[in-house]
């Protein structure tokens, strides 16, 4: 999959499953922008995608602000002219049960992972509509689709994903804009390496594969739906989690 001369903008890139999706991104040859509420200070994102054929550009914003991400996407289409790909990935967690759960801990879950990708859309459409050409990507989760105990703030903000994407998948539909959501499994971040063995052992009993994925399977898909080889694909959630939700 040749990303030459392609714009592809993905929010919490700076690790992880993010990470992945802008290296493949930048390893085909797109022009990555990375948007991450924590600034780069020391530029090592900078020298490691410094190597690929395309244009870097770091953001630091808070997906959360809106008039922050309106600017943000105005300055990213000034200087590339396009935005041809939009992978909203950023997402944070604040696990606690219902009964012990703060508002604050609701509210900052929702505003970074609903909130912040009805943002990111929200900027990125007048422009895709513009071009009549467009890749959404929202990454979801299959907590959005199963739920989790400890989780409902999370749950519910990638179930609000999810119907986030097949409405907009079928509001764009006729400008050539395709928009589509992928629930992960349980993958291989520093999220699940920081769990203790006997809850990944419990984790890895429900999986028919019976191993974790890793953030480049997320990222293959994410290439897969921006390619033209997916065109007739929107509004669908693709889950990659080795068969735990069938």
């Amino acid at each position: 999959m040749d990303y030459k001369n392609k714009n592809a903008v993905i929010t919490g890139a700076g690790r992880g499953i993010g990470k992945a999706i802008a290296t493949a991104f930048a390893k085909a040859g797109a022009n990555i922008v990375i948007l991450e509420k924590n600034e780069d200070k020391d530029n090592k994102l900078k020298e490691e995608f410094s190597s690929y054929p395309g244009t870097f550009t770091y953001i630091s914003i808070d997906i959360s602000d809106y008039n922050a991400v309106l600017d943000a996407f105005a300055k990213i289409t000034e200087k590339l002219g396009s935005i041809d790909i939009l992978v909203n990935n950023a997402g944070i967690t604040r696990d606690n049960l219902l009964i012990r759960m703060e508002e604050k801990d609701w509210d900052d879950v929702i505003n970074t992972n609903l909130k912040g990708t009805f943002n990111c859309c929200k900027a990125a459409i007048p422009v895709m509509m513009k071009k009549r050409y467009g890749k959404i990507i929202n990454i979801a989760s299959v907590i959005g689709e199963i739920g989790n105990a400890g989780q409902i703030n999370y749950a519910a903000s990638k179930a609000g994903i999810i119907g986030l994407t097949k409405s907009l998948a079928k509001e764009v539909a006729r400008r050539n804009i395709t928009v589509n959501a992928i629930a992960p499994g349980f993958i291989e971040t520093s999220m699940t390496k920081s769990l203790p063995e006997n809850v990944v052992e419990d984790y890895l009993k429900s999986i028919p594969e019976r191993k974790l994925g890793k953030p480049e399977d997320i990222a293959n898909v994410v290439l897969f739906l921006s390619s033209e080889a997916a065109n007739y694909i929107t509004g669908q959630v693709i889950n990659v989690d080795g068969g735990l939700v069938m």
